[in-house]
Formats: structure tokens, C-alpha cells, sequence
């Protein structure tokens, strides 16, 4: 009776073990390439999967993101987890340039959202992309450099694929706190599902 109970309570431990590491892998950004912006610790956890040639997406970006990085973000209400979420090659190519650009990840996807237009529409796209990554101060090299990172290309796409095998199909799509919330919505929308 005492080897059951030893077993039981082994059996226990681990169980509550796993449970706390599941429970810190929900605190932390699950791939290496996220990027994260507000506190580790906030009480709200904010998952966008994007295509940076998603126009919902730009259009989340210009009009809901800054209101909800200044009142809940910036104020350690809640954190923000990007995840590219590419739907073309042309839009893998800028999310890799963005990657590539380190620490300047958001205002390479700032540049890219704000001249979507004019490097998704270009006869040459792929030259557009890197006009844009030349004035954040990538040089082509660089750019070609990043283009050629066969490890972040499957990593993107990793990522991309587990998303989708969780039933994500579409950008902009967000998982606050656990819930998906898909579409370019109103700051209204997000702050409610964040209550």
C-alpha cells in the first residue's frame, strides 16, 4: 500500500509540474522569432497572426493598435505577441526583411503596413521591399543575406502551420486570452474581450 501511495504522490508531482510548466508556457512566447511588446507579466495576453500584405491587417494596424498599445499595453494592463502569418511570397519576403531587422522588427512592419500598397502592387515587388528595408538602413546585401535564411523561412512557416492546424485560417486573427477574435475589429471589440 505505501509503494501506491509513493507511486500516487510521484504521479501527483509531475502532474502539478507539468501543469506549472503548461501554465508558464502560456506566459512566454512559444517561437523564437515572436515579438513581444509590454510587460512578461501582464494579466492579458494579446496573439496576432498577420500578413503584412493583409490590408485588414494595415488597417488594424493604423487605427486599432495604437489605442490599445497606449491603454493597455503601455500601462502593463496586457502584452502583445506578433506572429507573422505571411499569405504570399511577397508578403514572406517583407515578414523576413522585418525579422532580419532585429530590434526594429515593429517599424519595419510599421514601413511595410503603411506602403502596402505600393510594394504588393509593384512590377517588381521583391525590389520595392527592399527600397523600403534601404530606408530603415538594411543595406541590399543585408536584405539578400536575410532572403537566403533557410532556417527562418521554415521557422515563419513552422509557425504558420501550427497556427493553422489550431483552426487559424485567416488574418488579422487574435487570441486574447485564449479566445480568437478574428478580423480587422474595432478597439471596442478588443477591449471587450479583454474584460
Amino acid at each position: 500500500m505505501q509503494v501506491l501511495w509513493k507511486t500516487l504522490a510521484v504521479a501527483v508531482a509531475v502532474m502539478l509540474g507539468s501543469l506549472s510548466a503548461a501554465s508558464a508556457a502560456e506566459q512566454r512566447p512559444a517561437w523564437p522569432i515572436d515579438h513581444v511588446e509590454g510587460k512578461a507579466g501582464a494579466p492579458n495576453t494579446i496573439i496576432e497572426y498577420f500578413s503584412l500584405g493583409c490590408p485588414h491587417c494595415a488597417d488594424f494596424h493604423a487605427e486599432t493598435w495604437p489605442k490599445l498599445k497606449a491603454e493597455w499595453v503601455d500601462t502593463g494592463k496586457a502584452r502583445m505577441i506578433f506572429r507573422d502569418y505571411p499569405l504570399d511570397g511577397r508578403a514572406l519576403a517583407a515578414a523576413m526583411v522585418a525579422q532580419c531587422s532585429g530590434s526594429r522588427y515593429l517599424a519595419y512592419v510599421d514601413a511595410y503596413f503603411r506602403t502596402q500598397g505600393t510594394w504588393e502592387q509593384a512590377q517588381d515587388g521583391l525590389d520595392a521591399i527592399k527600397t523600403i528595408a534601404r530606408l530603415g538602413g538594411m543595406t541590399d546585401a543585408e536584405v539578400e543575406a536575410c532572403w537566403k535564411r533557410e532556417d527562418l523561412i521554415k521557422q515563419i512557416n513552422d509557425r504558420k502551420n501550427e497556427a493553422a492546424a489550431r483552426g487559424i485560417d485567416s488574418t488579422p486573427t487574435f487570441l486574447i486570452n485564449g479566445k480568437t477574435v478574428t478580423g480587422a475589429v474595432p478597439y471596442a471589440d478588443i477591449e471587450q474581450a479583454l474584460k
